[in-house]
């Protein structure tokens, strides 16, 4: 049974970092793209209101994004940045509202939350 739980915990790592890493590096690539479609105007003003730029505020968001993926990757920090992007992810859903989007953060913040409740192998359970 450990073994298995060793492979499920990297399968969920790896897929979750998959994610984080392609949006992060996307943001880099095309910030035009997702300042316009996806960036929330609620947002960007409250960025202006902190003289924060919209492109700043995108690249920020693409670092963070960026610095989840490779904690995820790594095996390092993982319930610091699982917590990280959860908190990041529920921000995003207070200002873009319930869609489509909503629902797919929900499937990633499940999977972030069983990474950060996942029991470490310095825990006292005989089964890891």
């Amino acid at each position: 049974m450990w073994q298995s739980l060793r492979i499920s915990h990297l399968v969920l790592r790896l897929s979750l970092a998959a994610v984080f890493l392609w949006f992060g590096i996307d943001k880099f690539f095309h910030p035009a793209y997702w300042l316009n479609t996806w960036m929330p105007s609620s947002f960007v003003s409250l960025g202006a209101v902190f003289h924060i730029s919209a492109s700043s505020l995108m690249y920020s968001l693409g670092v963070v994004e960026l610095l989840v993926g490779i904690s995820l990757v790594s095996n390092m920090f993982v319930d610091f940045f699982a917590l990280v992007a959860i908190i990041l992810l529920v921000t995003i859903s207070l200002f873009y509202g319930f869609n489509e989007i909503l629902v797919r953060d929900i499937g990633i913040m499940g999977g972030l939350l069983a990474l950060f409740f996942w029991p470490s192998s310095r825990s006292s359970t005989s089964w890891r």
